[in-house]
């Protein structure tokens, strides 16, 4: 997942409306001075570390508020002097302006926004509740000043560099879709909407992040935790004694609805407590219920939308993405659903046959589906997940895996960084060299879960790449890894390699940012398109060279067998009806909650979803949604609202343009400088459609994807 933060789509812009009024005499005012207290503030001015990268050994909780109202005060009074300069409109006197403008709101913005995502803690939970609106609104006084927008109609692209017409389309583009051309009176009632929707999402993931964390569930006797190893339980164990409940076991919650433990845990009771500790943990009717903070969001985006024009919220949201309209996401999933589904039953009656076959005398619940497949997947393919996991340490995946694909495709290589300051002890740093040995990124790894930390695995930036700025990306990936008893290896399944590879394709995404504009730059591009580097970067985890550099036994340091790699290629499409079908409904879930356009149709939240469900053939009691709605994070506390199919429509691409690099040669650098080329260096500076279409010679299509899922030959 590419983090999309409310704060970081600000854009790096704002000022006060008021000001289209002043007088001529007033607008050559001098830039706020520092005030004198501020002069250690580690904001105030560029890191001194390498491509400044974040001071963290200085940064602090009480640095974020005065950095946040000085870079207010100062943003503002930059813009004002852009709105109101007496020049004719010039693209270099306001587009080119306005993307250097906020230079200590946008630092300070960056780290507090990564900071909340991994590193939480109370003081920084208020502030962003205390700061959400008020970013709103200094991102509407940009988008609704008439003034400004008339300066930016006026520009022509006449003269202008290919990436230059495109930043000025692009500008020209989100002002509208924010309402620069509505009248007086709907701009401010979509300010105050904007800035309510900004609280109730903020307080959204603040709740969300309570009740994961209050969620786990806790066992007294390790005889209820039968089939997890040594080292698993005695994790389990140090995990209850930092929650202050020592001699107990404490299984934490993960973001998604299923969990990774439910595949080996035997004792059923068991299994349906941690299932049901997962789907209920935001529904309890306590401080940390997000259902009535969810109803008002939806309602709320649904008079956005109309106040913009749009019937719905969706067809507001996808007019700048590659799909373009709900009906083209929506058509795509249905491709995808029928198929998944029909998958998903005659999985769900082997899995029941093996239940009947042992006596179980039970129907299958979600809370058997896993480990009981696990054992179908035995019986089919005599594949153990015990038998593969000593082959996955997870920092040999990372640099013999991940990087050495990276090497092998694009020519990378990675040194390990000891002396940059981290925000928590657990994060390690790279620095990255491309094929000539110049160093061009700083790469931060986060791997391990804690209470202070969002659930699912992301990557984001510090620094982002731009020529005009003369900055290099500095860059990190967060996941949510078991962290393993002090002294025992971190054991991971072979979906935990895939997450790593996955994640690590967006970060290349922006390591080869090559623009010159910041907001054009790197992984700043659709989100149905961000997902596709992403994607595709998953298939080096089976590659044959790749996966025998990094699939070695932690303790014999034997490569993997070829008879175990035999068995999980075999595997590869076992259980694609379920995983397809849990991901395809939380897309169609997502897209109903914000194709409503009358607002008798709200109804509650549990019901909606039940009501959503069934409308679209989800049926299958035993396949729930990867997200229920009340934990669903990326549409209510993230950027992915009526953008959750962007993981399938991106995965098309995917799919298809892994034909192609299949079919010429694979892990090649040729291959690799064409893929850069065409698709990760370019960010968002061109037709994305066109890129891929110069990429593989045509324009996507879906059977590919339906083959690697194994839905048709």
């Amino acid at each position: 997942m590419k983090n999309i933060s409310s704060v970081l789509l600000i854009s790096a812009l704002a000022f006060n409306q008021s000001c289209t009024t002043m007088k001529q005499t007033d607008i050559q005012q001098e830039l706020p001075a520092p005030d004198p207290s501020l002069s250690s503030n580690p904001f105030m001015k560029k890191s001194k570390l390498q491509y400044e990268a974040p001071e963290f050994d200085k940064i602090k909780n009480e640095h974020f508020k005065p950095a946040f109202d000085f870079g207010l005060k100062q943003h503002e009074a930059e813009i004002i002097k852009i709105a109101n300069n007496p020049a004719a409109p010039t693209f270099e006197n306001t587009i080119v302006a306005l993307e250097k403008s906020g230079e200590v709101l946008r630092r300070a913005q960056i780290v507090f926004s990564n900071l909340t995502g991994a590193n939480t803690n109370p003081t920084l939970q208020a502030l962003d509740e205390e700061y959400a609106p008020i970013f709103a609104a200094h991102s509407d006084k940009l988008y609704l000043n008439e003034n400004l927008y008339k300066r930016i109609q006026s520009i022509r692209e006449d003269g202008l560099d290919s990436e230059s017409k495109r930043l000025l389309q692009y500008y020209k583009q989100n002002f509208e879709i924010a309402g620069a051309n509505l009248s007086a009176a709907d701009k401010e009632k979509l300010k105050q909407i904007n800035q309510e929707l900004a609280s109730l999402s903020t307080q959204y993931s603040n709740k969300l992040l309570e009740a994961r964390k209050q969620g786990g569930v806790f066992f007294s006797d390790a005889k209820e935790l039968d089939g997890l190893s040594a080292d698993e339980i005695a994790a389990a164990a140090s995990d209850a004694k930092t929650a202050g409940q020592p001699g107990k076991y404490l299984l934490a919650l993960q973001n998604t609805t299923q969990q990774p433990l439910l595949q080996n845990l035997k004792n059923r009771a068991t299994r349906e407590k941690l299932f049901k500790a997962s789907w209920t943990r935001a529904e309890k009717g306590d401080a940390n219920d997000t259902r009535s903070t969810i109803e008002q969001l939806a309602k709320l985006r649904l008079k956005k939308a109309q106040i913009l024009g749009k019937k719905n919220f969706a067809e507001w949201k996808l007019q700048d993405q590659m799909a373009k309209t709900p009906e083209a996401a929506t058509k795509l999933m249905n491709q995808i659903a029928n198929p998944a589904v029909e998958t998903a039953r005659r999985e769900a009656k082997d899995i029941q046959d093996l239940i009947d076959q042992q006596k179980g005398g039970f129907k299958v619940e979600p809370w058997d589906w896993n480990f009981y497949a696990e054992q179908v997947r035995k019986a089919k393919f005599d594949l153990d997940e015990s038998q593969i996991k000593p082959y996955f340490e997870i920092t040999t995946v990372l640099e013999k895996g991940v990087f050495f694909a990276a090497e092998k495709f694009y020519g990378l290589t990675f040194k390990k960084r000891t002396d940059l300051p981290v925000y928590h002890p657990d994060v390690v740093t790279y620095e990255v060299f491309d094929h000539d040995g110049k160093s061009i990124a700083i790469y931060y790894l986060d791997f391990y879960t804690r209470d202070s930390k969002n659930g699912g695995a992301w990557m984001s930036n510090f620094v982002e790449q731009s020529y005009l700025l003369g900055t290099k990306p500095v860059i990190v990936n967060c996941y949510n890894y078991q962290k393993p008893a002090p002294g025992k290896p971190s054991l991971i399944s072979y979906d935990d390699v895939s997450t790593i590879f996955h994640e690590f394709g967006h970060s290349i995404h922006g390591m080869f940012a090559s623009q010159k504009y910041p907001s054009l730059s790197g992984t700043n591009v659709p989100r149905d398109f961000v997902e596709f580097p992403s994607q595709i970067n998953e298939h080096w985890a089976l590659d044959p060279v790749v996966l025998k550099n990094y699939a070695v036994h932690y303790e014999t340091k034997q490569p993997i067998p070829q008879a175990l790699v035999d068995k999980i290629k075999k595997a590869s499409t076992f259980n694609q009806g379920y995983m397809t079908t849990e991901l395809v409904s939380a897309a169609e879930l997502d897209m109903d909650w914000h194709t409503v356009s009358n607002e008798s149709q709200f109804i509650p939240v549990l019901d909606f979803e039940k009501q959503s469900l069934a409308s679209h053939g989800f049926n299958l009691a035993t396949v729930p949604p990867r997200y229920h709605t009340p934990y669903f994070a990326h549409i209510w506390g993230g950027g992915y609202s009526a953008g959750y199919y962007a993981y399938l429509w991106s995965e098309t691409l995917d799919n298809d343009a892994w034909e192609w690099i299949s079919k010429n040669g694979g892990l090649t650098r040729e291959n690799g400088d064409r893929f850069r080329k065409y698709i990760l260096s370019v960010g968002n500076s061109v037709d994305l459609n066109q890129a891929f279409r110069d990429f593989t010679g045509h324009d996507p299509d879906i059977k590919p994807l339906l083959r690697n899922r194994g839905f048709i030959k």
